[in-house]
């Protein structure tokens, strides 16, 4: 489905040569930036295509007391974002770790298979992430690794494949919500 939808984008833009709107949510966590990434970041860049030698796919659930925060689409895309549907399809360069839409899914997609985590995300998105701190929001940070608690730095959280994690920030602390992954992920 998600080769579908970006197929069609890409032939959106090709047929139109446009940009759709990109609309994110109210309750987005912090928009996806307005730079491209110009050096390496944690010794990942943000190259002309995606690279696809290590692809895997993790997932994260953000809430702030009572309300979820989404991951905004386009994190790791340099601007101008292309999108169609709420999906970026392309931009000016992508980031080894990416998102493409506000599902929770970041795409870790590299030419070198190494273990990348959540700090390596949230510093190529450009917001902090601190046992204190998620992007903008501030309070203890309470952190879940495939439902089991993780008691470590929430900026060390791996992202493996198929991962899923869960950041909560004050209280109350949410009950661990678990992910199923689409069919090609």
């Amino acid at each position: 489905m998600q080769v579908f939808r970006w197929l069609s984008g890409a032939l959106l833009l090709c047929a139109c040569g446009g940009n759709s709107d990109l609309v994110q949510a109210d309750n987005t966590l912090a928009p996806p930036g307005d730079a491209a990434q110009t050096g390496a970041i944690d010794g990942i860049t943000c190259d002309g295509s995606e690279q696809l030698l290590f692809h895997v796919h993790a997932h994260l659930n953000i809430f702030v007391g009572d309300s979820q925060k989404l991951l905004a689409a386009g994190i790791g895309i340099g601007p101008p974002l292309q999108s169609n549907d709420n999906f970026v399809y392309g931009g000016s360069c992508f980031s080894w770790l990416h998102t493409h839409d506000q599902t929770g899914i970041i795409h870790i997609e590299s030419p070198v298979d190494r273990m990348f985590t959540l700090g390596n995300f949230f510093d190529i998105w450009g917001q902090p992430l601190t046992p204190n701190q998620v992007g903008p929001d501030k309070g203890a940070v309470t952190a879940f690794v495939d439902g089991e608690p993780f008691t470590d730095d929430p900026a060390t959280m791996p992202l493996a494949a198929h991962g899923v994690l869960q950041l909560d920030v004050g209280d109350p602390v949410q009950p661990f919500q678990p992910y199923t992954f689409p069919d090609g992920y």
